[in-house]
């Protein structure tokens, strides 16, 4: 039964490029944790930066307000440049441990997501924050105003998707 649901798992590009990586071989609902580790050793390294920065260096791991604080003069340019590269630097490192590049599928064209790009800068902007400082951050502080702008933006894909998939 266990090499039936593994087969099926591994069939998917994405699956097969999980199941290289050594990882422990236990199926749950037809699914395979080999399905389910990236995803959540990329959730563990995430939340360990952002609460490191936090601990070390008082500071939220929002993505937008690092980028917009390359700008300003002072120590803690460095402090979010180090951040940041380390972002760049996690897709060659995982090449480098896994053998092969993190596989990604992007269907939208250029114009797409140039527009996709402007609109969540716009945002990040109007809820003071993006996904990363209110999402990771904010609701592990319990902060009401993280909580409130993470429904939005849950709804705001939520209509999104649903727009869309009726327009397609």
């Amino acid at each position: 039964m266990f090499r039936r649901f593994w087969s099926a798992t591994t069939s998917h590009p994405a699956a097969a490029a999980a199941a290289s990586v050594a990882i422990p071989r236990v199926a749950i609902r037809g699914r395979s944790m080999g399905t389910y580790f990236p995803a959540l050793a990329g959730g563990l390294l995430i939340g360990l930066s952002a609460a490191l920065l936090l601990l070390l260096n008082g500071r939220i791991a929002g993505i937008s307000g690092l980028v917009a604080g390359l700008g300003r003069p002072g120590r803690r340019r460095w402090t979010d440049a180090a951040f940041l590269l380390g972002l760049v630097l996690g897709p060659p490192l995982f090449a480098l441990l896994a053998g092969h590049w993190p596989q990604m599928r992007i269907a939208a064209g250029l114009p797409v997501l140039a527009l996709a790009g402007l609109l969540v800068g716009f945002g990040t902007r109007l809820g003071s924050g993006c996904t990363s400082g209110h999402g990771v951050c904010g609701l592990a502080r319990l902060s009401p105003r993280s909580i409130v702008v993470v429904l939005v933006f849950l709804a705001t894909g939520m209509l999104t998707v649903a727009a869309v998939r009726g327009l397609a």
